[in-house]
């Protein structure tokens, strides 16, 4: 075999091991119709009179949406339920109550001085994050905005040997005496916490305060037994369209189908890899996403294949056959690919979980039948044809002219 064909091949074999690896050192993530989750419906109450706005409900939801995705929660369902509502969909999450401390809370900091009035909220702070105090025990670490910065250090002059005390909802969180004014814009929040109590308040306190209180009117646990079902049944899907499709190219064109089914074997675990590499999560949409670009990458070489036919009747030699149809292929292939890569886009821009992971799988699945279709099938096709330049015409049941 010429060296550059074995380099080709040795790069193949790369590709395989290297996707391996990366599918046993991080397995794929389940969305919450595969694997189960808790299910969450809140609603706004009206405070003080004032009516639940559109907005109110839309700075809600991208409040929740902060406080899911610090907690790292894969592929969440944050949307709206009519004029009120908000429902939330957490994959994997089994404990309801604290699902509840974290979305659920209203999160309102208040900063008061010692004869009760508020002197700094939630808003005056910048950053909130998981720290430990002086012994070691978990706590969290405050910064302050540069407004925050001016009034805390002015606090905590004003009453020094006097205790702050520090609310969150209206209970108190805690009440520190001042030793010294605190001049750095920096403070931390301490107390008798467990480790998910400091990362929790940590979380509320950056993710900010709902700008309305939301009451839980409906929480259940989804089981994964419904998702093992469909798992089951889709792979058995899967396996049955892969193999019909492995045997229809190796019936049609011969050798070059076989190939072309090894390349299709590599996009499967280049696809499987990215998706797990990237830490996407896997729901039901997203396996049909899958499917469907198992179809479109066999597309990619039937046109390929269809190409270089052409160019053989017309009379080319082999490996003039092969690059002219693989350069005829290429556009084609390219806009089919493109105008689906743009539909993918628009389903991930307006679409929620279940339909972004659909156009996620999708999306690599089109980028890697790109790669496997052009790359992968060419080299093999190179190989075969250095194996056995004399009839390799015939491997696409065509023969090559005089």
């Amino acid at each position: 075999m010429p060296r550059g064909n074995a380099i080709r091949i040795l790069f193949i074999l790369v590709i395989l091991a290297a996707t391996g690896l990366v599918l046993y050192r991080f397995p794929m993530q389940l969305g919450l119709d595969l694997q189960g989750g808790v299910h969450i419906v809140l609603e706004a109450r009206e405070t003080g009179g004032a009516a639940v706005t559109d907005e109110a409900i839309e700075r809600a939801i991208a409040i929740i949406d902060r406080r899911v995705n610090a907690l790292g929660v894969a592929e969440p369902v944050i949307q709206r339920e009519g004029a009120r509502r908000i429902v939330v969909e957490l994959p994997g999450v089994t404990d309801q109550q604290q699902a509840i401390d974290v979305i659920g809370r209203t999160a309102q900091l208040e900063i008061k001085d010692p004869f009760g009035r508020t002197v700094l909220t939630g808003a005056d702070l910048a950053d909130a994050r998981l720290g430990l105090d002086q012994f070691g025990r978990p706590a969290v670490d405050v910064e302050f905005t540069p407004e925050g910065t001016a009034r805390f250090a002015q606090l905590t002059t004003l009453y020094v040997g006097q205790q702050i005390p520090h609310l969150l909802d209206g209970e108190l969180l805690v009440a520190p005496v001042v030793q010294e004014p605190i001049t750095s814009g920096r403070g931390q929040i301490t107390g008798n916490f467990t480790h998910d109590e400091a990362r929790n308040l940590a979380i509320l306190l950056k993710a900010g305060a709902l700008p309305v209180p939301l009451d839980v009117v409906e929480m259940r646990n989804v089981g994964p037994t419904l998702g093992q079902e469909s798992i089951d049944r889709s792979l058995r899907a899967g396996i049955a369209g892969l193999v019909l499709v492995v045997l229809y190219l190796i019936m049609v064109y011969r050798l070059p189908g076989l190939l072309a089914d090894v390349a299709l074997g590599v996009y499967i675990m280049l696809v499987l890899a990215l998706l797990a590499g990237l830490h996407a999560t896997l729901t039901l949409p997203g396996i049909a996403g899958f499917i469907l670009s198992v179809g479109m990458a066999v597309d990619a070489n039937v046109i390929i294949y269809e190409r270089i036919k052409d160019e053989l009747r017309a009379g080319s030699k082999i490996r003039a056959a092969i690059r002219a149809g693989f350069h005829r292929a290429f556009r084609a292939i390219l806009d089919a690919n493109v105008t689906t890569l743009i539909a993918a886009g628009v389903l991930f821009y307006l679409g929620t979980g279940p339909v972004k992971g659909f156009a996620v799988t999708l999306s690599l699945g089109v980028v890697a039948s790109m790669f496997t279709a052009i790359v992968v099938t060419r080299w093999l096709l190179a190989a075969a044809v250095e194996a056995n330049p004399r009839g390799a015409a015939r491997y696409f049941g065509v023969g090559e002219a005089a």
